[in-house]
């Protein structure tokens, strides 16, 4: 006799937003990674200065991040538990990025204490997607 541990509407309800949140940060890294000069001319000089000095180990972080987290939430969606593993290298390539961008990159100067919510946001989404994979693979929602 077999059992199964199926998860609860709100596990599913979670997939789909992380699903959707990470894509989101996939459209955001596509649009970076694609902007043209000419968009670029068109920001205020102290932006398009941020946007032109981001290293090359910072551009990867983002990068990790995003698709890591498409990733993570794809394997969710699937129920592996390889999305927490995944979700926590997101979260990685989070803090590698935002470090830059709090203490390195002059943003706070640049955006404001108010640029910084959104970076925020990020951090504590990832941490809770961590978390979250991790009482889903205890509760045996994730295999």
């Amino acid at each position: 006799m077999t059992t199964t541990n199926k998860p609860p509407a709100l596990f599913w309800v979670i997939a789909v937003i992380a699903l959707i949140w990470n894509g989101m940060g996939a459209m955001a890294y596509i649009g970076q990674q694609m902007m043209t000069p000419e968009a670029l001319e068109m920001l205020p000089e102290a932006e398009r200065a941020l946007y032109n000095d981001i290293p090359v180990w910072v551009t990867s972080a983002f990068a990790i991040a995003v698709w890591g987290g498409v990733l993570g939430a794809i394997l969710m969606l699937l129920r592996k538990k390889l999305a927490k593993t995944i979700f926590l290298i997101s979260l990685l390539g989070i803090i590698v990025q935002m470090i830059y961008n709090f203490f390195i990159s002059g943003a706070m100067d640049v955006y404001g204490p108010g640029g910084m919510i959104m970076p925020v946001m990020v951090i504590i989404i990832g941490i809770f997607l961590v978390w979250y994979c991790t009482q889903a693979t205890t509760k045996g929602w994730l295999k």
